[in-house]
């Protein structure tokens, strides 16, 4: 069997073809913002809206937490009832059906949960649900 004779060929590194696409990028970067800065000249008066409200879709819904103590929490936050009304009116006037949930401790007296929901009817939230474990199953 003949051995190979001839030295290996060392790799090289053809860096044309990357100066090529490098420079095609830089072109092409710099006549784009160009045509950025062409738009801009035009003397356009853009239309304004009065009540513009997000294209988004539903938000998450409000989690109001009602503790044994019955210190209310909105989005980590420890608030009073006015302040839990004013926030969910703020909530309402942007999303009508803004759903909450109510967390209310199983431990607490019933009357601060039921302070939260009056709160929540007052301002007009329609979608009110409140949260429970369910049932160990023996």
């Amino acid at each position: 069997m003949p051995l190979k004779t001839e030295p290996l060929e060392e790799p090289t590194l053809n860096l044309a073809s990357m100066l090529d696409i490098v420079m095609l990028l830089l072109m092409f970067f710099m006549i784009g913002t160009q045509f950025k800065n062409q738009e801009r000249e035009y003397k356009i008066q853009l239309p304004t809206v009065s009540d513009a409200k997000a294209l988004s879709g539903q938000p998450d819904e409000l989690v109001v937490n009602v503790s044994r103590d019955g210190v209310i929490t909105l989005n980590t936050r420890q608030i009073s009832i006015a302040e839990l009304e004013q926030e969910l009116a703020k909530a309402i006037q942007n999303f009508p059906a803004q759903s909450v949930l109510i967390r209310g401790d199983g431990a607490s007296p019933y009357q601060n949960v039921m302070e939260v929901m009056s709160a929540a009817k007052k301002v007009g939230v329609r979608n009110v649900s409140l949260a429970h474990q369910p049932r160990a199953q023996k």
